[in-house]
């Protein structure tokens, strides 16, 4: 796997039509995108992982939200599970050895179990309180993220661009931010923007 951009770009169908958001958050030179719809069905995530596969920039990854099956199908870069979707190790036999596959955390033991589990990073999260999710998982702070990166073996993506600078210092390889890009008028320099921010961080 590469190294994992500092900037972890997530096309979120809450946040309009996620191909869209996908074109423009690789426009403004974002080459990782998590496609995520939640809502949508399994048809509906693959003809969109579908379409954004075929204008994404060679030198980048489309990862999928929660469905092994989709990414299998459509041949994207790989998949992201949270806690209760299909187990990483069988995710892993499905998608072979050459795919990423990402795994959600929200607390230090959950980080440490996923340290052991055949996945490539370790999502940890939210860093600061969060108003992207309907029910957010507990704040999980700087002092426990900085004990995680220092524990485990595997790069840590930080959910949250809040405090940007201060989560790379912690230790975070990368950091995931949806709402501050997708939110903005002008998504393409926003992208730009974080993505000079944090590698100077």
């Amino acid at each position: 796997m590469m190294p994992l951009p500092r900037l972890y770009a997530i096309a979120d169908a809450s946040f309009g039509d996620p191909v869209r958001n996908a074109e423009m958050l690789f426009h403004g030179g974002a080459r990782l995108v998590q496609v995520r719809n939640k809502k949508g069905s399994a048809r509906e995530l693959l003809q969109q992982v579908e379409r954004i596969l075929s204008f994404a920039p060679i030198d980048s990854h489309v990862i999928v939200d929660d469905r092994v099956d989709v990414a299998l199908i459509a041949a994207a870069g790989g998949v992201h599970l949270g806690q209760t979707d299909l187990p990483a190790i069988d995710a892993r036999r499905i998608l072979g050895l050459a795919r990423i596959i990402g795994f959600s955390t929200h607390n230090f033991e959950q980080a440490l179990h996923a340290d052991r589990l055949p996945v490539d990073y370790i999502a940890v999260g939210p860093i600061f309180p969060t108003a992207t999710k309907e029910n957010p998982d507990p704040v999980v702070g700087l002092q426990t993220l900085a004990r995680i990166c220092k524990t485990v073996r595997k790069p840590v993506v930080a959910i949250g661009i809040e405090n940007a600078v201060e989560v790379l210092h912690a230790g975070a390889s990368s950091i995931a931010v949806i709402r501050d890009v997708l939110d903005s008028p002008d998504v393409h320099s926003q992208v730009q923007r974080w993505i000079q921010l944090l590698n100077v961080a």
